[in-house]
């Protein structure tokens, strides 16, 4: 992506008002604080010279920004097949596979979804930052599911606000080891990184540590089965791991789930059986309530069929 120009005409009615805020309302696609830091670095100019960052609109001047191209980056465009669930001009969102990473990470570095994203979708290696081009959040790395995908920063900051309001709804579909009791509750478990093991998640009570943060998820019996549960979460909060450490805490860990599950796998499958099936939001554009749902993934489904044939 090459260096941008833009010009403005402040109109009248916007005298007295900051700089920032009426380039946000002019040039929507770009965050407050984007505008504040083009400012800052001196990217906006008034008759040739930077505006301050306290600037205050007169009225009718015109401004010109010049927006920088994005550093050289590391993130290797590649070309792997997505499973599209929806695409506009805000967002993008897709079915992750199981076993795909997010973004690049030690270990990890190439083969992850930001990889894919930004080689069919280019110009998205310029939202947020390069480590996670335009990702509104993030699943595990064994969850398969729907993901959204900013495709500029309006949209990216409009949406990452409804996550941190807790105004989205998610939808997921686990299986269960055992028959859960009871068939529907609210399982209200603050969560916190495990002090003997940083890379987990465990249940700490509230002023026991630093990391522990409220945590709700809502869940309900879907199917049974002769050794399993399938159910039906609704997480309110969205902590790392949380709906798999929940489930473990009341004693129904999730099939598969090497973590915080059981050692041994109760049925043949090479990933734990979680899947982020749907997701509530409204859109960037024009804030229309909208779902979208993503279909089980194959090895998922397959399992399902095994359990519901009958026993000889």
């Amino acid at each position: 992506m090459q260096e941008k120009i833009l010009h403005f005409t402040i109109p009248a009615e916007h005298a007295g008002d900051r700089l920032d805020r009426v380039l946000r309302d002019l040039h929507p696609n770009m965050s407050r604080a984007q505008w504040q830091r083009l400012i800052r670095e001196g990217h906006v100019t008034r008759q040739g010279g930077p505006v301050q960052a306290n600037y205050k609109a007169i009225g009718e001047e015109e401004i010109k920004v010049i927006i920088p191209a994005p550093e050289p980056t590391n993130l290797l465009p590649e070309n792997i097949e997505l499973d599209l669930v929806y695409e506009d001009d805000d967002l993008i969102a897709v079915n992750k596979p199981a076993h795909m990473v997010m973004h690049p990470a030690i270990g990890h570095m190439t083969g992850t979804l930001a990889n894919a994203v930004v080689y069919h979708w280019p110009d998205v290696l310029s939202v947020g930052g390069e480590r996670r081009p335009g990702m509104v959040h993030r699943l595990d790395k064994e969850t398969s599911g729907i993901v959204l995908v900013a495709k500029h920063d309006y949209a990216l900051n409009y949406l990452v606000d409804q996550f941190k309001a807790r105004t989205t709804r998610k939808v997921y579909m686990a299986l269960a080891d055992g028959h859960i009791r009871p068939e529907k509750a609210l399982i209200d478990a603050p969560l916190g990184r495990d002090p003997k093991d940083r890379k987990k998640m465990a249940v700490i009570e509230p002023g026991k540590s630093a990391t522990s943060q409220p945590s709700q998820t809502r869940y309900e019996l879907t199917e049974r089965f002769e050794r399993h549960s399938l159910v039906t979460c609704y997480p309110i909060t969205g902590r790392t791991h949380q709906i798999r450490v929940h489930l473990a805490y009341i004693g129904y860990p999730i099939v598969g789930d090497h973590i915080y599950g059981r050692r041994n796998r109760s049925i043949p499958i090479k990933r734990h059986f979680l899947h982020a099936r749907q997701i509530t939001f409204k859109r960037p554009s024009d804030g229309k309530e909208m779902t979208l749902e993503a279909a089980l993934a194959p090895e998922l489904e397959a399992a399902l069929m095994e359990l519901r044939k009958p026993k000889a």
